[in-house]
């Protein structure tokens, strides 16, 4: 039986842009017609849709049925990462954001949003562990992971990745086998890598759509906050709102890092620029958010 190919119009493409900025903000142009027509024909695919006739009755479904919702909402985001991927941010998390902390021994909360399948999550952990063994800090840490993708949360759980050294570099402080069972060794030095549990525990894995009017954390909550390559799916006015939130969960002094091609925008007087994408919030007022 041949495959059923589920083409998109003008008016179709617009129905699933408008949909998918209804119920997560992200936002796609008209360039991307090629990218979300294969998106919804990957997701026609899926046992969940088997029985969806037409994509009008796809994008009615999103609207009232929460599993089809996911589901278009999963099949859309942007999943890439990886193990300290933008390695100068852990490298500037752990000789000048910890420290201060870990000095007197304060607990530390730190937020990891759009952790995607849970790479940067490990590599916070990996690094706030091993900056408490060489400050001989007994703060309790700990990790909260958000994303808006139920499989990446999941994928992400379970800590277990390929790793390929040709791609991808630790930073030379980073002892592998310290915080990652090596579960197979394959060609060129690829290792298939588990999260052992001195990191696992440290996190908490949950789902958090950014684009939200409120998040479930409390004024002042967080020490650090990474929010880094997902305020580029979002408009303008979208993004300063994110950033308006995030900056009410976090503590004064606390540090938020972004990603390479993003800014604080209009939040600059908020914030003291500490490096590359790495601001230090400076004010006690709290945000309206619209």
């Amino acid at each position: 039986m041949k495959e059923q190919i589920w083409k998109i119009d003008t008016k179709t493409l617009r129905q699933i842009q408008d949909s998918l900025y209804e119920v997560c903000g992200i936002y796609l142009t008209d360039t991307r017609q090629t990218m979300i027509q294969n998106r919804i024909n990957a997701l026609m695919k899926e046992s969940i849709c088997k029985n969806i006739k037409s994509i009008d009755e796809l994008i009615s479904l999103v609207k009232t049925n929460q599993p089809i919702k996911q589901a278009f909402i999963n099949s859309f985001t942007t999943n890439k990462t990886d193990l300290f991927r933008e390695a100068y941010h852990f490298s500037d998390m752990l000789n000048r954001t910890l420290l201060p902390f870990l000095k007197t021994n304060n607990p530390i909360k730190i937020l990891c949003s759009a952790s995607s399948s849970g790479e940067e999550a490990y590599s916070i952990a990996t690094t706030c562990l091993y900056a408490k063994n060489i400050y001989k800090s007994n703060s309790n840490i700990k990790i909260i992971a958000t994303d808006i993708d139920t499989n990446m949360l999941e994928f992400a759980k379970k800590g277990v990745y390929i790793f390929d050294p040709r791609l991808n570099k630790m930073p030379d402080w980073v002892d592998v086998e310290q915080y990652f069972d090596i579960t197979k060794r394959m060609s060129n030095g690829v290792l298939q890598l588990k999260a052992k549990n001195s990191i696992k525990n440290m996190i908490t894995f949950q789902q958090l759509n950014l684009f939200s009017k409120t998040y479930p954390f409390n004024s002042n909550d967080f020490n650090i906050i990474f929010c880094r390559n997902v305020l580029i799916y979002f408009k303008p006015k979208d993004q300063e709102s994110v950033l308006a939130k995030l900056y009410n969960t976090l503590k004064i002094g606390g540090t938020l890092y972004l990603g390479h091609s993003e800014d604080i925008l209009s939040l600059s007087s908020y914030f003291d620029r500490l490096g590359n994408k790495t601001f230090i919030k400076n004010s006690e007022s709290l945000l309206s958010v619209m």
